[in-house]
């Protein structure tokens, strides 16, 4: 009877080509592995709650595998950290029953997108925030963006409609866009599933807004088009953040 572990990993995805494994190419859920083979002595498969595309980072990223057997967890934990590379973290590992699914349990995402925006990005920020130096309109963004809350189909805001197999109909939670005295603005989305680089879109949408190229009414219409354009950028991958799994 095998025992059933889940972890929440933490990682700087500015040298990865990603979460999922890839041939010849380095990503998270490979190295993960690997550091898992060495602490093992075996070949173990990682399941997650989803995808990351490269330079994509994430907070809160979680993944679940079994072993034959119980183990101490801090110990594992500590010795897992010890063979990655400081840029990914094992931040918490557990052990759970054994119809947990690192995807398919999860009941919402919550994803983050930093903007820095100012006239320099503070160096230590520079991986970790796309940078807008023109001034933002939250107002507006807000306006925008409380008409994407809620079940709609999302086939503008996907960068690749034809590969989404189940479909572009999706729900979003909630989508609350803040800023910092620095200057440091967070969008922060809540949501049952995403397509693909669907948040990235949704940033790169409220950006025009911010700045206004677009009215925050285009919302609806590019909604009910239901077809991608290029009124709707793809923000850059350095920005956004898993930021937690809901279960």
């Amino acid at each position: 009877m095998s025992t059933r572990y889940k972890i929440t990993i933490a990682y700087d995805g500015t040298n990865y080509a990603g979460w999922q494994v890839q041939p010849c190419k380095k990503t998270v859920q490979g190295e993960i592995e690997q550091a898992i083979k060495i602490v093992f002595g075996k070949e173990i498969r990682i399941h997650h709650s989803g995808r990351t595309d490269a330079g994509v980072h994430a907070k809160g990223q979680v993944a679940h595998f079994d072993l034959a057997a119980p183990v101490d967890i801090r110990r594992v934990q500590t010795s897992l950290n010890a063979v990655l590379n400081p840029d990914i973290r094992i931040m918490n590992f557990q052990n759970v029953e054994d119809d947990f699914h690192a995807r398919f349990s999860a009941t919402g995402k919550e994803y983050r997108y930093l903007i820095w925006n100012g006239p320099a990005v503070p160096p230590d920020l520079r991986l970790y925030r796309l940078h807008e130096r023109r001034p933002l309109d939250l107002a507006a963004m807000n306006r925008a963006a409380k008409a994407l809350v809620g079940e709609h189909d999302f086939a503008a805001f996907t960068a690749n409609p034809k590969r989404e197999i189940a479909g572009t109909i999706k729900t979003i939670y909630t989508i609350e866009i803040t800023r910092s005295p620095e200057g440091d603005v967070s969008i922060c989305v809540a949501g049952k599933g995403f397509l693909y680089k669907m948040v990235r879109s949704i940033a790169g949408f409220l950006l025009r807004v911010g700045v206004g190229e677009l009215e925050p009414a285009a919302a609806v219409r590019l909604l009910n088009a239901a077809e991608r354009t290029n009124e709707i950028p793809t923000a850059k991958a350095l920005g956004l953040f898993l930021w937690r799994v809901h279960y």
